[in-house]
């Protein structure tokens, strides 16, 4: 066990850190959405009220609609992903000097876009009313900030994509930090 330990003890770091600029992502996402949502009202009137419920636009084609809580956790979601990208890049696997800004950045913004859309499938299962898996609207009845349905769904949905958005951007973004340099390998195999 210590040898296991010992031989992932950079991966358990790089978790842990991980797991931090998360924990600050997972603040930044909530705040935007807090203040997203108390925005928008203000922009685009009774539309984005209660809760985001109302239809931001239809989807052509079907029966679907984007409604406004979609909307809103999406932007909340762009401005958290490149709050933790920065953080990532720097502190969590120090890929700084490793390869560009934009480089890194876009496979990060792609994991994370798949990301958002796991999560918007999960927010609207929790926020749809016919839905078997809706969170209650007796408990969750938008009468305060904490018994808001859109802020836990959100909420739900970011611990949901967790796993899978650490495990691909420490083996597909941030990869640059585990493969050494043409020059690195050659002057260490001197």
């Amino acid at each position: 066990m210590r040898r296991l330990l010992a031989r992932h003890s950079g991966s358990v770091a790089q978790l842990l850190r991980f797991a931090v600029v998360g924990g600050a992502g997972v603040f930044v996402n909530m705040a935007v959405l807090i203040l997203v949502a108390k925005i928008f009202p203000l922009l685009w009137g009774s539309a984005a009220v209660p809760e985001g419920e109302g239809v931001w636009s239809a989807i052509p084609g079907t029966p679907f609609n984007v409604r406004w809580y979609h909307v809103m956790s999406a932007v909340a979601f762009l401005v958290a992903n490149l709050f933790n990208f920065q953080l990532n890049r720097w502190w969590t696997f120090k890929s700084h000097n490793s390869a560009t800004w934009f480089k890194e950045y876009w496979p990060f913004l792609t994991v994370g876009l798949v990301s958002l859309g796991a999560g918007q499938l999960i927010i609207t299962a929790l926020m749809h009313p016919h839905s078997p898996v809706a969170l209650p609207t007796d408990i969750l009845d938008g009468s305060t900030g904490f018994r808001n349905r859109h802020y836990w769904a959100n909420l739900i949905s970011i611990a949901a994509t967790i796993p899978i958005s650490f495990l691909v951007n420490k083996f597909w973004t941030f990869r640059s930090v585990r493969t050494p340099s043409k020059v690195e390998a050659c002057t260490s195999s001197s």
